[in-house]
């Protein structure tokens, strides 16, 4: 094969694989996501992802005056703070007439945590369950309605191997871990109380992610993990409902 051939057989594969990727993306006009937590880290990269597969995005924050990153991405910025039922009503009355496809709850915190068990402030734990648990609770039923108007009705809910009972070899994290098995818990149930209406609900560890949270040491860019999520939640169907599923697809135990 001469060199000029290959040359045309490399543009021609480039120009194949950009309209196919084009072709993808317009398919998915139409289609709403709603990102909690978008304002950094995980929630970020989801909402930039989405956003570049055509998705019509809306991303919350706490505060998204100061979400600098998020309003330059050009999508649907809203204000929630997810322990709060006043703003998640506020938010529930904004999105009123708004058909949401897949929900994806994703902010959290780590919490207040301890290396010694007695310097534990058990009434500290609170505001991780708050965040954690039932804010993702709270999102999941106001935008309830939202999500019986779109095609997809996907709940897919960001956890942690951490909340995995099974797996839990090393003790530690009280309230973190407990707080994503309790929300594993919630979506749970939920996956069979609302299978006969076409709902997928998930639960998702993103891998040992960069993040505030986390350490400079951990295996994923923020990027690496929302592309990875991605690929999983887009491609989620009947049969996935009541999963619990890392980033690359897999199983995890409960």
């Amino acid at each position: 094969m001469t060199q000029s051939l290959k040359s045309l057989l490399t543009i021609f594969l480039a120009i194949t694989l950009l309209q196919i990727s084009e072709i993808s993306a317009a398919q998915n006009n139409g289609e709403t996501v709603v990102i909690t937590g978008a304002n950094r880290g995980i929630g970020l990269s989801l909402a930039a992802k989405f956003k570049q597969q055509g998705y019509n995005v809306i991303a919350t924050a706490r505060k998204p005056l100061k979400a600098k990153a998020l309003n330059q991405l050009g999508v649907q910025v809203e204000q929630l703070d997810i322990a709060d039922q006043t703003s998640v009503d506020a938010l529930k009355l904004k999105l009123k007439n708004q058909s949401v496809d897949i929900l994806l709850n994703n902010a959290g915190i780590m919490g207040h945590g301890t290396k010694e068990f007695e310097d534990l402030k058990i009434e500290r734990l609170g505001q991780v369950f708050e965040v954690n648990s039932l804010g993702a609770l709270r999102v999941t039923q106001a935008l309830l309605p939202n999500l019986q108007k779109g095609k997809r009705k996907i709940v897919a809910s960001v956890s942690s191997r951490m909340g995995s009972i099974e797996e839990n070899t090393s003790g530690g994290g009280l309230g973190y871990r407990a707080s994503k098995s309790a929300l594993n818990s919630f979506n749970k149930s939920l996956s069979i109380e609302f299978a006969s209406q076409g709902f997928v609900f998930v639960v998702l560890h993103p891998g040992w992610v960069r993040t505030d949270m986390t350490s400079d040491k951990a295996t994923y860019s923020t990027k690496e993990s929302a592309d990875n999520l991605y690929q999983v939640v887009s491609k989620l169907r009947q049969e996935d409902n009541g999963k619990f599923y890392d980033l690359l697809g897999q199983s995890v135990a409960w």
